[in-house]
């Protein structure tokens, strides 16, 4: 069967793995800096590993295209700012994870970049900036899960696309289908799934693009470590069930939140394991969260246990709406969750 027929649920558990008489089902943690001379592979910081390749592979066949690997995920915005001219014009969302937008604000602030930010769902501001040299788009949002129109954007741009996929998956879009020439990924987050790696992954549809991020990624000495690609690879393989059944616990309870007096707004894109909820003020949210029980306050999101953050008070948030809250959705039993969360509501 031709690994092109497998559906994206087969590809995650599939795809990456080695294969012949003799090999281990899967690929082993390859942790050396370097390798015997006379190959195609001498030392790991531009050659790569045979760890991280496998998670390359296994990625680059879930989004359709040729995957790099970095030490995290704000090293693949890193790259991809790497690969652009000096005074280049770059677009970011206004709502958009904080620590990319921090990094672009600094570019632009050395005269590195010329950034300008775009409210998400302005569809008609991203195709007036079609000449930019790079669109960053994110969708969802992070952390207030608006939906970007890649497809409409992508079709306008004159300059590269990149889509930050993180909220999304591989398994919920596909952006390179979409017309987008770079998607990104945090893999500590839903990737991995289980909040214990940092990671970052590229995947460009051209391979001359995906060979300039991978020289940038040399340049800049932004390696996976060894234990962390493995671990990303791993989370992958069970990628597919458990985004689902995140997934139907984050769709139950945005729908019981909806109908709770002391929420002033739920947004919830219709699928995925992220749910942002507004309360009245910062002082409400604090409290709500500061009641929560089973539920855990804490920064990431994408991993097994749920966890909840009031994003306004973090830096580069501020001017996100003050009693909204950030719910990553796990995988504890879904009346428990909501239990949890009635209880500190009132």
């Amino acid at each position: 069967m031709d690994t092109n027929d497998w559906s994206p649920r087969t590809l995650a558990v599939a795809a990456g793995r080695p294969e012949g008489p003799g090999e281990p089902l899967n690929v082993p943690i390859v942790a050396a800096s370097t390798f015997d001379a006379g190959a195609d592979r001498a030392y790991s910081r531009q050659d790569g590993t045979p760890t991280w390749e496998a998670l390359e592979a296994a990625i680059g066949a879930l989004e359709g295209g040729h995957a790099t690997a970095f030490a995290s995920g704000i090293a693949t915005l890193s790259a991809v700012v790497d690969t652009l001219r000096v005074g280049a014009k770059v677009c970011v969302p206004t709502f958009s994870y904080a620590g990319s937008r921090g990094l672009l604000a600094h570019a632009h602030g050395t005269g590195r970049l010329v950034v300008t930010e775009i409210e998400p769902e302005d569809t008609a501001a991203w195709v007036a900036a079609a000449d930019a040299d790079l669109l960053w788009l994110e969708s969802p949002t992070n952390p207030t899960l608006d939906v970007i129109d890649i497809e409409t954007i992508t079709a306008a741009a004159n300059g590269l696309v990149a889509v930050d996929n993180t909220f999304a998956t591989p398994l919920g879009q596909r952006p390179l289908d979409l017309g987008a020439d770079i998607v990104v990924h945090s893999a500590t987050k839903l990737i991995g799934g289980h909040s214990d790696l940092l990671l970052g992954l590229t995947i460009a549809a051209d391979e001359g693009v995906a060979k300039d991020l991978r020289d940038a990624r040399t340049r800049m000495g932004a390696t996976p470590g060894a234990l962390e690609a493995w671990l990303a690879l791993r989370g992958l393989r069970t990628l597919p069930v458990r985004l689902a059944e995140q997934t139907r616990t984050a769709a139950l309870l945005a729908a019981r939140l909806v109908d709770h007096p002391a929420i002033t707004r739920v947004r919830y894109p219709g699928s995925g394991t992220m749910i942002a909820f507004e309360l009245p003020d910062g002082e409400t949210a604090d409290k709500v969260i500061g009641s929560l029980r089973l539920i855990r306050a804490a920064t990431s999101l994408g991993g097994v246990e749920s966890l909840v953050e009031r994003r306004a008070w973090m830096a580069g948030d501020a001017h996100v709406p003050a009693g909204l809250v950030r719910f990553s959705v796990g995988l504890e039993d879904p009346e428990d969750l909501w239990t949890d969360l009635a209880s500190a509501l009132g």
